[in-house]
């Protein structure tokens, strides 16, 4: 699978051109937000290098690389949380990736069992850093 991306470019033909020339950083990987299609909900922020890239987009399907495990990642190959990509965005200077899914198995995205890694919130203006956790 061809995995080579397009050199960077300008910043007028990165921010307004029609090719894709993802930024990766210094370590090969592009953040990629992922949101559920249907209901917007932010299930998971993880990593791609340009073989997880190239994959998700060749099968429509979300590749990752693992940091922790240095690996490649096709999510629910174990799980069966299987995420069909159904739009994939670029932000405007190529150094991000947003993927909008729908997710398979019993619908949940996180190693914890739950639905989102999003599962706790920071109390604003609490100097104490409590987690709540949210409910859903």
């Amino acid at each position: 699978m061809a995995t080579a991306f397009a050199s960077r470019g300008t910043t007028a033909e990165v921010e307004e051109g029609e090719i894709l020339m993802p930024a990766f950083d210094a370590n090969g990987l592009i953040t990629c937000v992922t949101t559920h299609a249907d209901t917007g909900e932010v299930l998971m922020v993880a990593h791609m290098n340009a073989e997880a890239l190239a994959r998700s987009i060749a099968t429509g399907e979300a590749w990752y690389w693992s940091r922790s495990r240095q690996t490649l990642w096709h999510k629910g190959d174990t799980s069966g949380q299987l995420q069909t990509i159904v739009d994939m965005r670029v932000d405007c200077d190529q150094d991000a990736i947003w993927i909008k899914v729908r997710v398979g198995g019993d619908g949940g995205c996180c190693h914890t069992g739950r639905r989102s890694c999003f599962y706790r919130s920071v109390a604003l203006g609490d100097a104490s850093r409590q987690l709540t956790p949210t409910k859903t």
